[in-house]
Parts: C-alpha cells; structure tokens; sequence
C-alpha cells in the first residue's frame, strides 16, 4: 500500500499571510490552521467539544483576521457599495454594520461580508472566504466612479461567549455595554486604535475588536486575555458546532458562486424595491418571481456522532443521489448529529425522509428539519 500523503509537505511561503497576532496564537498552542483569504486561521487549540463549551459557559478569543477588510472611500463610495449588494444601504446609518451579500450579474453570491458604515462615503467590508477587491475594482472602474477601493492593515478578533459583556465591560468601561447589536465604536486600548462591534460567528453575546494598527498585535492580546482571566477565557478556533446550531452558513462550504440567496435561505438580504440599482437585479427579481428548483435545508441525521464533515456527502432518496450534505456536525447540547443539505425543492418539505452517505457506513438516516437549531428569534446574540 502507498504511504500516505504527509499534510504538513504542502509547501508554504510569503504568499499566505501571517497575522499580527501569529506569533502570539503558538505562544498560546495553537494546534492547527486552516488558509483563508490567503492567510493562516487559527483553528484549534484544544479538542473542539471542549473549545465549544467554554464558547457556551464563559468567553472565548479568536483570531479572525482572515475577515480581510476591503475599505471603498470617495465621492462615489456609497453608489459603489450600494451597487455591490442587494441590501439598501440608504438605511444603514453612519455607525452602523449590517450583514450584506455581494451579488453577481446572475444573482450568484460572490461573498457575504459583514459592512461596516463608517462615514456617508466610507464603508468596509469584513469578507468570507472569496476574494471581492479586485470584482470592487473592476465595478468601479466600469461605472467610471470616483472612489479608492483598497485593502487596509485593519486585523479583526473575536470575543465571544456569554462573559464577553462583563469582560468588555472591564476593558472599555460601562458605556460599551450600551453598544446595540450590529452597531460599532471607534475606541482604544492603553492607546492602541480599534473598531468594535457587536457581531460575530457564534450566535452567542459577542464582540470582533478590529486593531488598527497591527504593531500592536500581540500587546492587545496579551492585555484581553490577562483581563479575561477572571471569565475563564480561553483561546479557541472558530467552532462550527456552534455556528451550525445557529443556523450560521459559511461560505466557500454552505453558499457558493452557483447559490443565490433564496436557495440559501437568505432572500431576506434583497431589497427589490431599493431605489439605486444593483448588481443581479434583473436575475434577482426572475428568480424570486418563477421560484427556486433547489433549497438548502436543516437536516437531522442519525445514528451515532459524526466528525465534522470534510467534503460534501451525498443525499439518496429512491436509490438515486438528489443533493448532498455541506457541513454536518455533532451538538453536543442537543445530543444529535444536525447540518444543511441542498436539496431539489420537492424534497426540501419538512419531515422528508433520506439517506446520507457518511463515510465509513452503508448511509444514514436523515430527515429535513427546521433551522436555525437553537434561538431562532437571536435572543442569545441580542442580549
């Protein structure tokens, strides 16, 4: 038998980026990392169950600077991001973040950013995993718009769990506890410059500190984590138990280029009323109009615990495969294996009957549930 491939021998160099905070996620044992957006994510330090329970009982800090930050700034900067997303940024106020898509001319989602309002004409965008700067650019560019499109040495972490408000709240005083949610402040640390908002990945209570100056890095860690001693905070990778019961999708797995927003469930993020146009209207508005031949859906699937999956796994019903599996996981909390699906609409009904293929077995047991898994209403988060 071939021996098998060692992971460690992909080569690496200069062209995958290291975060002002890399050398402090070692000094603190980071096990592993991921490439996303072209930098190292830091994706565990300890076994997940255990990183998802202190997420769910005390505060967990995250280095996420992967959410590279795409600023548009000029005379033209509100036209050009309101042209990039579907959603009607006349009603996002200076202050404010939201979470957005940006769509293709086929109303397929390139990405789906957190938007940060930071002026009439300044706004960045927190990205998932695509690229979105040079698609930025080059939409400028067609449009003739006086705007600067750039990436900016601004590094994003996560606080969160449900310590996070008393733990902030020791950080930047009583005033932040007041911060609604998805809205954001400019402050400082012992004067290191940072955003803060009150989003994140987790469907717990939680903040992302964006740094903006990235010679600091490793001072604003150390400082967070020596505050939050007294919460039990611990470092930890992103935890896609949690997100997955939050009904959180994650893109480059759970929503593609080929997805729109209504298979993905997220038709609620188009304004076809809005007053300006946008990229993908016209397919927006065909789509909504003649309905959907597929839907991601919530699936429960059976037997014992599953690992989170690694590639898509095939859906069978009648002996044939009719959609597959994107992430899947074990919650520990509601004790069953639960995920998305993408399945053609007639399969797509609540309480359908399938079969996953999980590897490893002749297939499991799945029925199509409702989601999200838990707080559907974001009464955790809001708090």
């Amino acid at each position: 038998m071939a021996k098998a491939f060692d992971i460690s021998k992909i080569g690496r160099g200069a062209r995958v980026r290291r975060s002002p905070y890399f050398e402090v996620t070692q000094r603190h044992g980071c096990k592993g990392y991921t490439v996303y957006n072209h930098m190292y994510l830091p994706n565990c330090y300890s076994d997940p169950v255990k990183e998802y329970w202190k997420l769910v009982h005390d505060v967990t800090l995250w280095d996420v600077s992967v959410e590279r930050i795409v600023e548009i700034s000029g005379p033209d900067g509100f036209a050009l991001a309101n042209k990039l997303t579907p959603r009607d940024l006349g009603k996002c106020r200076v202050g404010q973040a939201k979470y957005v898509l940006i769509t293709a001319e086929d109303g397929g989602i390139i990405n789906d950013p957190v938007l940060l309002r930071l002026g009439e004409n300044r706004f960045w965008l927190a990205l998932a995993d695509s690229d979105v700067l040079l698609w930025a650019k080059g939409v400028a560019l067609s449009g003739g718009l006086k705007v600067e499109v750039r990436e900016v040495d601004v590094f994003p972490l996560q606080v969160q769990g449900p310590k996070s408000r008393a733990l902030m709240g020791d950080l930047f005083g009583a005033s932040i506890l007041n911060l609604p949610y998805y809205d954001f402040i400019e402050s400082n640390l012992d004067g290191i410059p940072l955003v803060i908002t009150r989003t994140g990945w987790t469907g717990e209570v939680g903040y992302e500190i964006f740094l903006c100056d990235p010679k600091r890095g490793v001072e604003l860690w150390e400082k967070i984590l020596q505050a939050g001693r007294r919460y039990k905070i611990a470092p930890t990778g992103p935890s896609d138990i949690r997100r997955i019961e939050a009904g959180i999708l994650n893109y480059g797995a759970d929503i593609t280029l080929t997805d729109n927003p209504y298979e993905v469930g997220l038709g609620w993020l188009v304004d076809l009323e809005k007053r300006d146009d946008f990229i993908g209207k016209g397919s927006l508005q065909r789509i909504k109009s003649q309905g959907v031949r597929r839907k991601l859906v919530g699936v429960e699937i059976g037997g014992r615990p599953i690992e989170f999956n690694m590639t898509r796994w095939p859906v069978r019903n009648g002996g044939g495969d009719v959609g597959y599996v994107t992430s899947a996981i074990y919650s520990p909390r509601l004790k069953q294996n639960i995920g998305y699906a993408m399945l053609p609409i007639e399969h797509a009904e609540l309480g359908t009957k399938f079969t996953v293929m999980v590897p490893g077995t002749k297939g499991r047991p799945a029925t199509v549930v409702r989601k999200p898994f838990l707080d559907p209403k974001k009464d955790i988060p809001k708090s």
